[in-house]
C-alpha cells in the first residue's frame, strides 16, 4: 500500500454528547450521528465552528451506532441495546424492525445497509460481549459476528453468514453484487456475494493497515474509518490458544483504555484498490470510528470523542 498522504484538521465541533460513532449525511448534505444517550443528531453547517447547528431528531432509548438513510428519508439504524431500527426523522418516532434472531435477543447490531427491493442487510460484531466490553472481543478472537438478512415485510432476521471477526461496517457495490464487511478484528473488508455464480460465498475484499471499523459510499468511492492501527502484540496473542486469549479478554475488559493518537481513513473502488490513504500521527482527536464527506470536507466521527472532526477532503485522483 502507498505511503499514506497527510489527514488535514481543520475544526472540531461538539455536538453536545459523547461518542458520535457513525456519521452519514443527507441529500442536503447535512451529518446524521448517533450519541452515547440514544440521541439522533443533525450536524449543519459544518464548515464554520462558530455557526455550526446542532439539532435533535430523535431518541432510540437504546446506544445508536451504524446508520443508514433511506430514499423516504427514514433512517435504519444499528442499536447496540435494543437491535435494528426505523427511526422517521421528521417525527422522530422510532420502531424496531428486529430485536431477536434464531431465538435469542439481538446483541451489538453494529451497521446496516438497505438494497432497493427493500432487503435490509446488517451486522452484530459479537455474541460474547456487549458494546461496553468490546475489546473483550477483539482480544478473544473466537470469530462470532454475523451478517444478518431482514426480508422486505418479514419480521425476524435470518443469518446469512457468521465467523466474522467483530463484524462492523457495511456496505453494498455500487452495482449490488455484493456486499462489503469490515472486519475491525481481521484488518480486512471481506467480500458477501449477493449475486452471480458465487451468490452465497465470502471471500477477502481488501487487506487493511488497521482495524476498520464504519464504511460509507461516496459514489464509486467505499470510505472506510480505521479506528487504529495494527497492532504486532495483539496479532502474537490472536496466534495464542483459545484458553489463554479468554483469559487475556477477560482482563481486557477491566482494564483502563485509551485510544493511540494514529488516525487514519481509506477510501477504496469497489475493486478493493485503495484510492486515498489518509493519516496523522499524535492526533488530539481519537479513535476515528467513521468518515463521510460533505462538500469540501472530511467529517469523522469517533465512539470515544464528544463532537466531530473537519477536515480537508483530498481532491479526485
Amino acid at each position: 500500500m502507498d505511503r499514506p498522504t497527510r489527514l488535514v484538521p481543520l475544526h472540531y465541533v461538539a455536538v453536545g454528547g459523547r461518542g458520535p460513532e457513525d456519521v452519514v449525511t443527507d441529500p442536503d448534505g447535512r451529518v446524521l450521528t448517533g450519541v452515547e444517550d440514544g440521541r439522533i443528531l443533525c450536524l449543519d453547517g459544518l464548515g464554520d465552528p462558530d455557526t455550526a447547528r446542532v439539532r435533535t431528531l430523535a431518541r432510540t432509548g437504546g446506544r445508536p451506532l451504524g446508520l443508514d438513510l433511506l430514499p423516504d428519508g427514514d433512517l435504519l439504524v444499528c442499536d447496540a441495546e435494543r437491535g435494528l431500527l426505523r427511526v422517521g426523522l421528521a417525527d422522530g418516532t422510532v420502531r424496531v424492525l428486529a430485536d431477536t434472531v434464531e431465538g435469542e435477543p439481538l446483541r451489538f447490531a453494529s451497521n446496516v445497509t438497505a438494497l432497493p427491493d427493500g432487503t435490509v442487510y446488517f451486522t452484530t460484531a459479537s455474541r460474547r460481549f456487549p458494546l461496553g466490553q468490546w475489546i473483550g472481543d477483539i482480544v478473544e478472537h473466537s470469530g462470532t459476528g454475523r451478517l444478518l438478512r431482514l426480508a422486505p415485510g418479514a419480521d425476524t432476521a435470518e443469518v446469512v453468514w457468521e465467523g466474522f471477526q467483530f463484524a462492523n461496517g457495511l456496505t453494498v457495490s455500487g452495482d449490488g453484487s455484493f456486499l462489503v464487511v469490515a472486519e475491525t478484528g481481521g484488518y480486512r473488508l471481506t467480500r458477501y456475494w449477493l449475486t452471480g455464480p458465487r451468490t452465497g460465498r465470502a471471500e477477502l475484499f481488501a487487506e487493511l493497515p488497521g482495524m476498520p471499523d464504519n464504511i460509507w459510499r461516496d459514489g464509486d468511492l467505499l470510505w472506510v474509518a480505521l479506528a487504529g492501527p495494527r497492532n504486532p502484540p495483539l496479532d502474537l496473542l490472536h496466534r495464542a490458544p483459545l484458553a489463554v486469549r479468554r483469559a487475556a479478554a477477560r482482563a481486557a475488559v477491566h482494564a483502563p483504555y485509551r485510544p493511540v493518537g494514529t488516525v487514519a481513513v481509506l477510501a477504496l473502488d469497489d475493486q478493493g484498490r485503495v484510492v486515498h490513504h489518509l493519516a496523522r500521527d499524535n492526533s488530539g482527536f481519537r479513535m476515528v470510528t467513521s468518515v463521510c464527506r460533505t462538500g469540501r470536507y472530511l467529517v469523522l466521527g469517533s465512539v470515544w470523542e464528544p463532537g466531530v472532526a473537519v477536515c480537508e477532503a483530498p481532491t479526485a485522483k
